[in-house]
């Protein structure tokens, strides 16, 4: 049988791993250690986190490239996303990669979204090397781990060749790895050398026509789009004219402005593009991930990447508010719309649908997070637009009515297991397991309707006092479990427009928990706070302290009013109920019932109630 030839001066590697597992700081060591900065440069931290929200927030939201050379030989490095809702990063991350690097925390082990990245790295046959990082912690049980590891490898039916996985113990911070528990270990050479002995250099054919997948999307204000992807057969040149084969097989010809590959954090300009070589092309007046870039002779195209379905959607709209376009730079929907289907451009796992509803749009996506990030950055860009409640997405199967459950991994002291018990089976959870270290905390597993998780994050961190570890993947769909209560408050909503006031806040606190400060503006409808019992209230936060000459006017600032916790994104999601909007501008988060008029939402809900009693 003839062996495939193979490019062995390049590697192509995946990095996957948890929420901070250390996956970042390790990348930093590997550049700093392949030369990739002459001695004495000032090298940033955590390299590969690009966006302000990734530095912000500690995660990996997008997957990038980057490659260091180690000893002759070119590693690529695809840094992957560890959250479950950028699924889709994780999926056109590991379609340029032949190997990857399974980073895993000595003392946490291995987590859910280690599992969901995993799981996609086995069923695209990748080989796996084992890192088994931070052994430095006092907590670390390394052995344990591995075992856990093992039993995972075994549960995500990894054939033979996957279980015999080398394995590495590392301390990222400090860039060291060993190949075993004993050894001192003085820098990331095992980890290298392991990369090249174990990792196979990418196939190649020269000989073959050239054909190179399309895995993500760049732009650039003097080359237009970019193509990113893998050469997978042939050899191209800068000026070649190529063709592109997109999802409809419709054969469109493009001539190659310019060819660049990465080096270090950057990319070069190169002449010719080899098979296994990650590349950057421009000259495309058009393209989508999972195009297939190819010489004139390829007749077929190559395999598009497959993304998992979307579980949740949620309403975008413009902002229709008394208060709409004085913050935001971006308010028309024909920007909004612009703006969401460049999304869809770059990011797979987004769908985006016109709604019926004038100047709204529903937008799908893998989760509630993913959401929030993408509403983050369209903030940040000056966008001002009002979003509704994230909704699960239900099937229809031989008339059965199926929802999306999650697996859901808790992690907390065990004072707080009934208190989180009890939570979760109102929202409709069953327990799997539950697992006692005898170190004082617990984890816990459920299967829970995804539904069920939406707003429940702010109300576990409350629970468990800030103390707990909440995770979770999608697990598949099952038949609906029955409604429950997404909320047991109510709202206190405005009743006029205005400014806030002390003395009016001072008075409304013991109904509930505010959410404006004295002198925000306000206006009808708009939700200034939590009430404590279920019904909604319409009060004036407007109102102002009537004077007398018994009394003297300067008295009304000696009110100590409890401080307001800011308005989060996420919170804002959580919080509100279908018939409430969450306005969002570059400057502000404010809450809004959908119809403003006190009067109308009277009528409203008065024929709900009378339809309900005469069902």
């Amino acid at each position: 049988m003839k062996t495939q030839p193979r490019n062995d001066s390049i590697r192509n590697i995946a990095i996957i791993a948890h929420v901070d597992h250390g996956k970042t700081t390790l990348v930093d060591h590997m550049f700093r250690q392949s030369g990739m900065f002459r001695e004495g440069q000032d090298a940033p931290e955590r390299i590969m986190d690009s966006m302000d929200l990734e530095r912000e927030r500690g995660i990996t939201i997008a997957a990038k490239n980057c490659a260091v050379t180690w000893r002759d030989t070119k590693i690529n490095i695809i840094d992957t996303p560890g959250h479950a809702d950028f699924g889709g990063e994780v999926e056109r991350a590991l379609s340029m990669a032949d190997g990857a690097v399974l980073l895993v925390d000595a003392s946490e082990g291995p987590l859910p979204q280690t599992r969901f990245v995993l799981k996609k790295t086995l069923e695209a046959g990748l080989r796996v090397i084992v890192a088994v990082n931070k052994i430095d912690r006092k907590d670390a049980r390394p052995e344990e781990v591995l075992n856990e590891i093992y039993d995972l490898f075994i549960d995500l039916d990894a054939d033979e060749e996957q279980l015999e996985f080398p394995v590495l113990y590392a301390v990222g911070r400090e860039g060291r790895a060993m190949r075993a528990l004993d050894e001192e270990g003085v820098d990331l050479t095992p980890l290298f050398e392991t990369i090249i002995a174990e990792i196979p250099g990418p196939a190649c054919d020269p000989e073959k026509p050239f054909a190179m997948l399309v895995s993500d999307l760049g732009y650039s204000d003097f080359l237009g789009r970019l193509a990113i992807g893998r050469v997978l057969a042939g050899t191209a040149r800068s000026h070649d004219s190529l063709v592109r084969i997109d999802a409809e097989n419709r054969r469109v010809p493009l001539r190659v402005t310019r060819l660049q590959v990465y080096e270090g954090l950057k990319v070069v300009d190169s002449e010719t593009a080899h098979p296994g070589d990650i590349v950057v092309i421009s000259g495309l007046d058009e393209v989508t991930i999972g195009d297939t870039i190819c010489s004139s002779e390829t007749t077929a195209a190559l395999k598009r990447i497959s993304v998992d379905d979307p579980t949740v959607a949620m309403r975008f709209t413009i902002n229709t508010s008394p208060l709409a376009g004085r913050e935001g730079k971006y308010v028309q929907s024909a920007r909004i719309r612009e703006r969401l289907f460049k999304e869809t451009l770059l990011n797979v796992a987004i769908r985006v649908e016109e709604s019926d509803e004038r100047d709204s749009f529903v937008v799908k996506g893998r989760g509630e997070f993913q959401m929030a990030i993408l509403i983050e950055t369209m903030r940040r860009e000056g966008f001002e637009l009002s979003v509704g409640r994230p909704e699960v997405i239900y099937r229809m199967e031989n008339g059965v009515r199926k929802e999306p459950i999650e697996h859901l991994f808790i992690d907390c002291d065990e004072s707080f297991t009934g208190i989180v018990t009890e939570k979760l089976s109102i929202r409709k959870g069953r327990m799997k397991n539950l697992v006692n270290h005898g170190s004082g905390r617990v984890r816990l597993e459920f299967t829970i309707p995804a539904r069920g998780l939406i707003g429940y994050r702010d109300e576990f961190l409350t629970d468990t006092k800030g103390t707990g570890i909440m995770n979770s993947y999608f697990l598949g769909y099952e038949e609906y479990r029955g409604d429950f209560p997404s909320r047991f408050t109510g709202s206190i909503v405005c009743d006029r427009a205005g400014a806030a006031v002390p003395y009016a806040i001072f008075n409304l606190e013991p109904r509930g928990r505010l959410f404006v400060c004295p002198g925000d503006p306000v206006y009808e409808g708009m939700i200034v706070g939590e009430h404590n019992r279920e019904n909604d209230i319409n009060v004036n936060p407007c109102k102002e302290k009537k004077l007398t000459n018994m009394r003297a006017s300067g008295k009304d600032e000696n009110v100590i009013l409890t401080p307001v916790l800011p308005m989060t994104l996420e919170r804002a999601i959580h919080f509100i109920r279908e018939d409430e909007l969450a306005e969002v501008t570059p400057l502000s988060i404010r809450l809004r019932k959908v119809e403003l008029s006190a009067q109308k939402r009277h009528v409203i809900g008065g024929a709900k109630k009378k339809a309900k009693e005469e069902a």
